[in-house]
C-alpha cells in the first residue's frame, strides 16, 4: 500500500468519524476512542511505509497519543456512568504525561535535523514567540488558576500543569519550525496540529475556570485536528527529512518573516499592559496597580534581552562572512599568481589556514583517487563512509572534500579533503566549496597551460639549440667532439668542430683543468666545482669559460659526454669589479670599512700569537664640511681623493688605508712598517696635509684649500679586542681635535675619564636647563672716545649643582652636538632682554642703548627662530632696537638665501644683527656690501698683535675703514692694555670691549659701571 492511498483512506476515515461524533452525541464514547487511537496507528503505519532514519522521535509521538486518548476516553466512561469525574483523577495524569512524551519527540526530531549541532540563532528565533505567547498563557490562563480561591492546592498544580505543558510543547514546535534549511510539509502540518491542540486546551482551560465545561462542543475540533493531522502528517514521505540532518552555513541569516514574527512576539507585552489598563482601571484603583505588572515586566525584559542576543549573533555571523570574504579575496589573488601546482597548494593551505578557527584542530590532505578512472564527486560534505577507500580520516567522522584535477604527462584526479569537526565544516561549507571551486579553475588552467606547451616543447628545444649563446658538444671516449652546436660558430668562430680533438680549444695552461672535468663528469661527480677554462677562439682570441657537463653514454640519441660551454669572461670582469667595489671605497680608491675591519681583525689575531704591536691610526680633516658647504661636494671630493693619494704616498704599497666615511680615513701599521713607527707615521701624514691643496671646482674653476688633518693613534697593547682598538684610536682623534687641530694624539687611558666627564655633562644639561641654572653675566662695550658704556654682551654661565660657577668653556662644545645650545640660547636671549628693560625702567637715562646677544648657527636655523625672537621682545616689553644679535660669518655664507631673508625680516622688526670673530671664518670682503649686518666685532686674535705687527695694524686699519665706508659700527674685542684702545682710536675704531673696560660682572654690577666713564677711559 503506498502512502498516498494510505493518507486517503485516513482522511476519509476522520471525516467519517467527525461527523458521526457530531451528529450521535450518544456515540462520544466510542467515536472519541476511534478517532485518537487510528491517529496512533497511522503514525505506526507511517513510520512501517516511510522507514524514516530515526524512528524513536514517532513512537513518543504516537505513545502521546495513546495517552492523550486513553485520559479521554477514561473521563468520558466516568460520565457515561452518570458521575462526575473527581479533579483531580487517574485522567489528569494521564493527559500530563502527554506534554513530557511529545516534548521529548520533538527534541529528539530538533537534535537530528541539525545533525546534534546547536543553532542558537534557531534557539532564540524560537524563545522570544514562546516568551511572549507564555505572557498571554500566564496572564489569561496560568493566573486566574492561581487566584482562585476555590481550588486546592493540588487542583491549581494540576490546573497550571496543562497551559505549562502546552508552553513547553509550543515552544519545542517553535524550535522545529526555526531550525535552518528548506521546511518539509509535514513539519507544516505538525505546526498545524500543534495550534490546535492549543486552542482546545485554552478554551478547556477557560471553561474549566468558568465551569461550563460541555462535552461535544466546538472546543473539541481542535483536538480532532490534532489527531488527525498528526497521523496525516506520519503518513507524508517527507517525514523521513525531520529525523536526516540539514547541513546549513551558519544558520545566523533571519528573513523578513522572521523580523515580523519577533516584533510581534516583543509587542505582546505591553499590548497585555495596555489592554490590562484599559479593562480594569477600577481595579487597578483599588489594587493601586496593574495586576500583572511584574510578570509583564520581567516577559519584556526577557524578550529584550534574547533579541538584542538574537541581534548579537548576527554581528558576529556578519564578522566573520566578511573576514572569510577577505580570505577568500587573499587566495584568490595567491592563486591568480600562482605559476604552478605547489604554488596552487600552498595558496590553498594559506586560505585554509586563515579560515579555519584558530583554536580548533583540523587536518588537509591531498591525495590521489585509488580508482583508475574516479567519478566526479564534486565538492560537498562527507562522512567517513562516504570517502574513497584508502583515504586517512585522522580520527574524525566529517569532512568537506573535492576533486582537484592535477596536472602532468598523465593527468590524474586528486582528492582535498579537509577534516575537522563536524561544527566547523558545516558552517564552512559554503566558503570552503567556493574555494575548492577557484582552485579547481586554477589548477585546469595550470593543465592546460602544460599541455600547450608540451606539444610547443620540441619546436621551442629545436629553435633554442639553434640560436643559444651556450656552446653544447658531444665528446667521445677519445674526448673527440663528435657534435657541436650552431652557436659554436657565433661564439667561437668554428663552423665545423666535428672530429677536432677537445684539448685544441683549450688552452695549454688548461688541458690539466679540462681532463679534471671530463673524469668527473665521466664518474658522477658533476662540474659543481670545476674551475673555469680558457678557451681559443678561431681569431686567436682567449675566453673564459664556464663548463657544465652530463654523462649520457647510455642514451642511445647521445652516446657520449654533452658539455655546455659558456662565455663568463665578461661575467668574471664584472664580478670582479663588483669584489673590487664591494670592499673598496668608490671615490679614492682605498679600502672601506669593511676590508678594513675584516683586515684589522685578521692583523689583531696574529699579531697577538707572534706577540707583535699592531697600531690604528685614525685620520680626520679638519674644517672638512666649511669646505663642502662653501666651495661645494665636487672640491670637497677632490680634496678627499688627494688626502688619500698623499696618505697612499706616506704607508707605500701592502700597506692597508682605508676610508670609513666622510673625511674619516684609517691606517694599519704593524712592528717593522717601512714608513716607520706609527708616531712617525701620523706625523708624516699631518706634515703632509698641512700643505694646501690646488683642487678644481669641476666647472673650469680652481681652489686653494686646506686638507690639514688630526690624528688619533692607538696600539694594540692597550687592547683586548680589535674592536677596544677602534675605540681607542676614535678617542685619541677626539683628543686631538678638542685641542690645537692639525696635530697627532697617542691614546692615553685618561681619554676614557674625559670622555665619560663628557658624557656627563651631556647628561646634565637637560637637567640644568628644566632646572633654569643658566645664567647670563655681561661685559660692558664701550665707547673709545667718550668712555660711555653704550651696550653690554650676555655672556652665559652655568650655575652648576657641585662644580659651580662653569665658563662656556666646559659645556658650549657639548651643548652644539646634543643640540641643548637651542634652549640656553632662548634662555640667555629672554633673560638679557628682561634685564635690559629693567635696567632702562630703574634708570630711563642711562648711557645703556642695547644689549649683545650671541646665536648659534644651530639655533638660528631652528624653524620659528624669528617668531621666537619676537615673542620675546613682547615678553620682556622691550624695544627691537635694544637688541643686538651676534651670529658667525659661516651661518652668513652658508644657506644664504634664507639665512639673509631671516637677517632681512630681523632689521625691518628693529633688531640689529652683528658678525662675531670677524676675519677668522672663509668670508672675503666682498661680501660686506652686500651682508643684512650692522655691526662687525673684530676677533681678539687681530687686536693682540697690533702694536707689535705692522701687518697686523695695517689689516686692522684697513677694515675699520672698510666697515665705516660701508656704514657698519666695528667693534674690537679683547682690548686689555690702554695702547691698545689708543691705536684703535686712532684708527676711528668707535667701539671696544676687553678686560681693560671691565670683566664679565653680574646684572647688579652694570649700574655702577655706567657711572664710572673717568675710570673706563
Amino acid at each position: 500500500m503506498t502512502t498516498r492511498a494510505a493518507r486517503a483512506c485516513f482522511g476519509a476515515w476522520i471525516a467519517v468519524l467527525s461527523a458521526v461524533y457530531y451528529a450521535f452525541p450518544g456515540s462520544h464514547l466510542y467515536t472519541w476512542a476511534a478517532l485518537g487511537y487510528s491517529s496512533a496507528a497511522m503514525i505506526l503505519v507511517g513510520v512501517r511505509l516511510n522507514q524514516p532514519a530515526r524512528k524513536l522521535p514517532w513512537y513518543l509521538v504516537a505513545a502521546a497519543l495513546v495517552f492523550f486518548n486513553t485520559g479521554d476516553n477514561l473521563y468520558n466512561l466516568i460520565l457515561a456512568f452518570g458521575v462526575t469525574p473527581n479533579f483531580p483523577g487517574p485522567a489528569d495524569v494521564l493527559y500530563l504525561l502527554v506534554y513530557p512524551l511529545l516534548t521529548g519527540g520533538f527534541l529528539l526530531l530538533v537534535r537530528y535535523r541539525s545533525g546534534g549541532v546547536s543553532n542558537r540563532a534557531a534557539l532564540l528565533d524560537a524563545l522570544v514567540p514562546t516568551v511572549g505567547l507564555g505572557l498571554l498563557a500566564w496572564i489569561y490562563w496560568i493566573a486566574p488558576f492561581t487566584r482562585a480561591h476555590e481550588l486546592s492546592l493540588l487542583e491549581k498544580l494540576v490546573s497550571v500543569g496543562y497551559p505549562l505543558g502546552d508552553v513547553l510543547v509550543l515552544a519545542m514546535t517553535l524550535r522545529m519550525i526555526s531550525t535552518p534549511g528548506r521546511r518539509p510539509r509535514a513539519l507544516t502540518a505538525i505546526g498545524i496540529a500543534m495550534v490546535g491542540l492549543l486552542i482546545s486546551d485554552i478554551f478547556y482551560g477557560q471553561s474549566q475556570l468558568n465551569s461550563d465545561w460541555a462535552l461535544g462542543g466546538p472546543v473539541d475540533l481542535g483536538w480532532i485536528a490534532f489527531y488527525a493531522v498528526m497521523g496525516y502528517a506520519a503518513l507524508m514521505p517527507s517525514m523521513r527529512k525531520l529525523s536526516e540532518p540539514v547541513h546549513t552555513a551558519g544558520g545566523h541569516d533571519m528573513g523578513t518573516h522572521r523580523i515580523v514574527w519577533m516584533a510581534t512576539a516583543a509587542l505582546i507585552a505591553p499590548a497585555v499592559l495596555y489592554i490590562e489598563w484599559i479593562g480594569g482601571a477600577e481595579v487597578e484603583k483599588a489594587r493601586d496597580g496593574v495586576v500583572d505588572a511584574p510578570v509583564i515586566a520581567g516577559a519584556a525584559a526577557l524578550m529584550f534581552l534574547l533579541v538584542l542576543a538574537r541581534v548579537n549573533g548576527l554581528a558576529l555571523a556578519q564578522r566573520r562572512a566578511r573576514a572569510r570574504e577577505r580570505a577568500l579575496r587573499q587566495a584568490g589573488a595567491a592563486l591568480f599568481a600562482a605559476a604552478g601546482v605547489e604554488d596552487v597548494l600552498e595558496a590553498a593551505r594559506q586560505a585554509i589556514r586563515r579560515l579555519m578557527p584558530k583554536d580548533k584542530p583540523y587536518e588537509l590532505l591531498i591525495t590521489d583517487f585509488p580508482a583508475a578512472a574516479p567519478t566526479r564527486i564534486g565538492a560537498r560534505l562527507m562522512t567517513a563512509a562516504e570517502l574513497p577507500p584508502g583515504v586517512p580520516t585522522h580520527g574524525y567522522d566529517s569532512f568537506f572534500a573535492g576533486q582537484l584535477p592535477l596536472p602532468g604527462e598523465t593527468p590524474r584526479q586528486s582528492l582535498g579533503v579537509v577534516a575537522a569537526d563536524s561544527v566547523i565544516l558545516a558552517d564552512l561549507s559554503d566558503t570552503l566549496e567556493a574555494l575548492f571551486a577557484q582552485v579547481e579553475v586554477v589548477l585546469q588552467r595550470i593543465t592546460l597551460t602544460s599541455e600547450v606547451n608540451r606539444r610547443d616543447s620540441e619546436a621551442w628545444f629545436r629553435t633554442l639549440i639553434q640560436n643559444a649563446s651556450d656552446v653544447i658538444l658531444i665528446v667521445t671516449d677519445d674526448d673527440e667532439i663528435r657534435y657541436a652546436s650552431p652557436s659554436a660558430a657565433t661564439v667561437l668562430g668554428h663552423e665545423d668542430l666535428a672530429g677536432t680533438p677537445l684539448s685544441a680549444l683549450v688552452a695549454v695552461s688548461h688541458h690539466r683543468a679540462m681532463r679534471e672535468i671530463l673524469d668527473a663528469v665521466r664518474s658522477g661527480r658533476g662540474t659543481q666545482n670545476a674551475p673555469d677554462l680558457t678557451v681559443l677562439c678561431a681569431d686567436g682570441r682567449l675566453l673564459q669559460a664556464e663548463v657544465d657537463g652530463r654523462d649520457l653514454r647510455e642514451d642511445p640519441t647521445v652516446r657520449g659526454l654533452v658539455l655546455t660551454i659558456g662565455d663568463v669572461t665578461e661575467r668574471r670582469r664584472l664580478e670582479d669589479d663588483l669584489s673590487h667595489l664591494a670592499f673598496h671605497d668608490g671615490l679614492t680608491g682605498l679600502a672601506n670599512r669593511v676590508l678594513f675591519r675584516n683586515r684589522l681583525e685578521q692583523a689583531f689575531a696574529e699579531c697577538e700569537r707572534q706577540c707583535r704591536t699592531l697600531s690604528v691610526l685614525f685620520v680626520d680633516l679638519d674644517d672638512f664640511k666649511e669646505v663642502n658647504d662653501t666651495l661645494g661636494h665636487a672640491v670637497g671630493d677632490e680634496l678627499l681623493v688627494t688626502v688619500g693619494q698623499r696618505i697612499a704616498e706616506i704607508i707605500g704599497a701592502g700597506s692597508t688605508a682605508a676610508r670609513m666615511g666622510g673625511d674619516e680615513f684609517a691606517i694599519l701599521i704593524e712592528d717593522g712598517h717601512p714608513a716607520g713607527t706609527a708616531e712617525q707615521v701620523a706625523a708624516a701624514i699631518v706634515e703632509a696635509l698641512a700643505v694646501a691643496v690646488e683642487v678644481s671646482d669641476g666647472i673650469g674653476g680652481s681652489h686653494i684649500v686646506s686638507g690639514a688633518a688630526s690624528v688619533g693613534v692607538a696600539a694594540s697593547t692597550d687592547a683586548t679586542s680589535a674592536t677596544e682598538l677602534l675605540r681607542h684610536a676614535d678617542l685619541a682623534l677626539y683628543q686631538a681635535k678638542g685641542g690645537d687641530k692639525g696635530t697627532w694624539q697617542r691614546y692615553q687611558p685618561e681619554l676614557h675619564t674625559a670622555m665619560v666627564q663628557r658624557l656627563e655633562i651631556r647628561a646634565a644639561l637637560h637637567d640644568a636647563i628644566e632646572g633654569e641654572q643658566f645664567r647670563p653675566m655681561y661685559q660692558p662695550i664701550v665707547d673709545l672716545h667718550t668712555g660711555l658704556i653704550t651696550g653690554v654682551e650676555s655672556l652665559v654661565r652655568w650655575e652648576h649643582p657641585t662644580r659651580g660657577l662653569l665658563g662656556p668653556f666646559h659645556f658650549i662644545e657639548v651643548a652644539e652636538e646634543s643640540g641643548a645650545i637651542v634652549a640656553i640660547g632662548m634662555s640667555v636671549l629672554r633673560q638679557a632682554l628682561a634685564q635690559f628693560a629693567q635696567w632702562k625702567a630703574d634708570d630711563p637715562d642711562i648711557s645703556l642703548r642695547y644689549v649683545s646677544v650671541n646665536v648659534s648657527a644651530r639655533q638660528f636655523r631652528t624653524p620659528g627662530f624669528v617668531d621666537q625672537v619676537r615673542e620675546a621682545l613682547v615678553s620682556a616689553g622691550a624695544r627691537p632696537e635694544w637688541l643686538l644679535l651676534e651670529i658667525t660669518e659661516s651661518l652668513v655664507l652658508r644657506d644664504a638665501d634664507q639665512v639673509w631673508a631671516d637677517l632681512r625680516v630681523l632689521r625691518a622688526m628693529g633688531v640689529r644683527i652683528a658678525i662675531d670673530d670677524f676675519g677668522t671664518g672663509y668670508s672675503s670682503l666682498s661680501y660686506l656690501r652686500q651682508m643684512p649686518v650692522d655691526v662687525l666685532k673684530l676677533d681678539k686674535s687681530f687686536i693682540d698683535d697690533i702694536l707689535s705687527s705692522e701687518q697686523q695694524h695695517t689689516m686692522v686699519d684697513a677694515i675699520v675703514t672698510l666697515a665705516r665706508n660701508l656704514d657698519l659700527a666695528v667693534v674690537a674685542e679683547g682690548i686689555e692694555d690702554a695702547g691698545q684702545r689708543a691705536a684703535l682710536a686712532r684708527m676711528g675704531c668707535p667701539y671696544g670691549q676687553g678686560y681693560l673696560f671691565s670683566k664679565p660682572v653680574w646684572p647688579a654690577e652694570i649700574l655702577a659701571l655706567t657711572h664710572s666713564v673717568p675710570e673706563l677711559v
